[in-house]
């Protein structure tokens, strides 16, 4: 099943980001990738599906969600390479590492976002795609690849998020 769009709704509180997920998926027929708590005390809902549908979805989290949102995300058309780093998949190395590029962003939404406008922008993989825990709350993607092309990902993906990145 290909997945053309996907959304994250990031809050600050956990009972905020509880009614939103909860909102969501009774708006319209999407599927839950991941909802639930990350460090240090934020609630993330994310979902894809249909284009359409995960726009409504998104619209009833935010409308309930309020001044809680923390950041937000929707990415119609994402990269299969982001889907597959959120379900846990690793881009190993190959004949073709020569360069470890990384990405670190102050909210797990600007990661996603880094990550996929990387692999969509340049010929790397997605080593990594990291979600919050054990971060305090933070994004981090993991390019590998021929040396320019970690370059451009790290460059296109950052540039971006600029006003969300930590380092790069």
């Amino acid at each position: 099943m290909t997945t053309p769009a996907l959304a994250l709704l990031e809050f600050h509180s956990i009972a905020a980001g509880i009614e939103a997920g909860d909102a969501m998926v009774k708006r319209a027929p999407v599927e839950r990738i991941r909802a639930g708590t990350i460090q240090p005390g934020y609630y993330l809902v994310l979902v894809t599906g249909e284009v359409a549908d995960v726009v409504e979805a998104v619209d009833a989290g935010v409308m309930v969600g309020g001044d809680a949102l923390r950041d937000r995300l929707l990415l119609p058309n994402v990269h299969p390479g982001v889907v597959a780093a959120l379900n846990g998949e690793r881009g190993l190395g190959g004949d073709t590492v020569a360069a470890l590029g990384i990405v670190e962003t102050a909210t797990v939404a600007a990661g996603i976002l880094a990550a996929d406008a990387g692999l969509k922008g340049a010929e790397v993989r997605l080593n990594q795609l990291r979600l919050g825990d054990g971060l305090g709350g933070k994004g981090l993607a993991l390019f590998s690849g021929l040396v320019s092309d970690v370059e451009a990902a790290v460059a296109i993906g950052g540039d971006l998020v600029a006003d969300q990145v930590v380092r790069r």
